[in-house]
């Protein structure tokens, strides 16, 4: 169906968008939303007509385990509850280790890339088919930004976007802010990623803002949308005419003329691009000029690449399917029987956590990965933390001040997330509680009051430090 133009809803700017015109649907993130009630605002908008599509985070349908089925039974709920045509989810991961790996938890608290190989495609296209069985309405995955690259990858974005959606009919939302930004980071062609792509199956596409630090792009959500973004998405408009377009912003949020103005910018552009196009190619004309190409098309020659299928799990990727050269040409048939080769959930779960724990726990970096780059990453992670358990727990930053973050980053860099925002602000102020306190006394009685009406009586004893860091290490080895 065609969506037209959007908006990403967020409660801190609701106002704002049930005020804007000429608005045809919203996004809102579907963790945020009760499986059984509504927000007053998004039950205003959907009596005005606006379809709402809730757009999951959490699933992690990259990582090596198979998708919760509670997280999946929560999506298709709100699935439910907004007569949605459609929801969405990331191609990521946001978790590692555990009975896989024989090792405790991890959570990233944010998304992560999986490795373009062809263990990681199997065992995302299995994953995939497992959540389309479980979800009421089709699925669309987006494309994500990235500060690394994996070392060893064997497909480009688009043959993995292509596979992806041929191996499971799965739609895709495409953000080309993500593409910008790993042109950036990544030294990839959004051109090129977009010729590769199958854009007759492209549900609807995100458009955001970020900034340019050091040489590494931020996607924010938090900046206005940049030119170069506007001129990726007029790359991808004179391919197709995707069914709809939609602007996210996640922080700092502006006033509502100022999102106006970004939509009036979009719409512009999209526009021009239809103008310039010679030839506005819908997903149905794409699919006909596949199957009956134009007559004036040349034929293939005898220097086209063939199709290759993968390679075996033993196998070590060619030189040129590391590189997508022609010789690596991408597969386009799975395994008969449509699962993971063997061992590949074991080979994607053991990567995965080695590069999570590097982020988020401090171990050496696997081999092959960018130190310098790594370390972006796990400040930005421990930065987005930071911003979370703030905006979860506000008490917090108000009592701290701006000792806050200086507090808060130290503290995310050497212990992992393993339970949750709300637990994580509790071990936080647990920790400063009792590593010394605060100097001073007013902000000491008011961090333990509030640590004492969520946990107990009192902060632990050294006795029951000595314990738990105890258990830390045996859990550990």
């Amino acid at each position: 169906m065609r969506l037209g133009i959007g908006i990403g809803w967020r409660p801190e700017i609701a106002a704002e968008v049930e005020a804007l015109t000429g608005i045809d649907w919203v996004e809102a993130v579907a963790e945020n939303l009760c499986a059984d009630h509504l927000p007053d605002s998004l039950v205003r908008l959907r009596e005005r007509g606006v379809t709402v599509v809730p757009h999951g985070v959490s699933l992690g349908l990259g990582g090596a385990d198979r998708p919760d089925p509670g997280r999946l039974a929560g999506l298709a709920a709100r699935a439910e509850l907004l007569g949605t045509p459609l929801v969405t989810e990331h191609i990521a991961f946001v978790r590692a280790g555990g009975p896989l790996t024989a090792s405790p938890r991890l959570e990233a608290g944010h998304l992560l890339p999986v490795p373009r190989t062809w263990d990681a495609l199997d065992v995302l296209c299995e994953n995939v088919r497992i959540a389309q069985d479980a979800l009421p309405v089709p699925l669309a995955l987006e494309n994500i930004a990235a500060l690394v690259s994996w070392p060893g990858e064997e497909l480009t974005e688009g043959q993995f976007l292509a596979e992806l959606v041929e191996r499971t009919g799965v739609r895709l939302l495409i953000d080309v802010a993500n593409l910008h930004t790993n042109h950036v980071n990544r030294g990839e062609d959004p051109v090129k990623a977009l010729d590769e792509l199958p854009v007759e199956a492209i549900a609807y596409v995100h458009v955001a803002g970020g900034v340019e630090k050091d040489g590494v792009w931020h996607d924010t959500h938090a900046h206005p949308v940049t030119a170069p973004v506007l001129d990726v998405l007029a790359e991808l408009r004179s391919r197709v005419d995707p069914p709809g377009v939609l602007l996210e912003r996640d922080d700092a949020f502006p006033p509502g003329a100022e999102l106006a103005a970004e939509l009036a910018t979009i719409r512009g552009t999209l526009r021009a691009a239809a103008a310039a196009a010679p030839a506005p190619r819908t997903g149905a004309a794409v699919a006909a000029a596949a199957v009956d190409p134009p007559a004036s098309t040349a034929p293939p020659t005898s220097t086209a690449p063939p199709a290759l299928t993968a390679p075996p799990a033993s196998a070590a990727p060619s030189a040129d399917a590391r590189s997508g050269a022609p010789g690596g040409a991408l597969a386009r048939t799975a395994l008969p029987s449509g699962t993971p080769r063997p061992g590949a959930r074991d080979r994607t779960a053991v990567a995965q956590t080695a590069l999570l724990s590097a982020l988020v726990a401090g171990t050496p970096a696997p081999e092959g990965f960018d130190h310098r780059r790594l370390r972006v990453q796990s400040r930005a992670l421990a930065a987005k933390r930071a911003d979370v358990v703030a905006k979860v727990a506000p008490e917090l930053p108000e009592i701290l001040g701006d000792g806050y973050r200086a507090a808060f980053l130290p503290y995310a860099m050497s212990r992992p997330m393993n339970g949750g925002y709300r637990r994580d602000a509790m071990e936080f102020a647990e920790r400063i509680l009792v590593s010394g306190g605060l100097p001073d006394p007013v902000a000491q009685r008011r961090l333990t009051h509030w640590w004492e009406d969520r946990s107990g009586p009192r902060p632990p004893g050294r006795a029951t430090r000595l314990v738990r860091a105890a258990r830390a290490a045996l859990a550990g080895k």
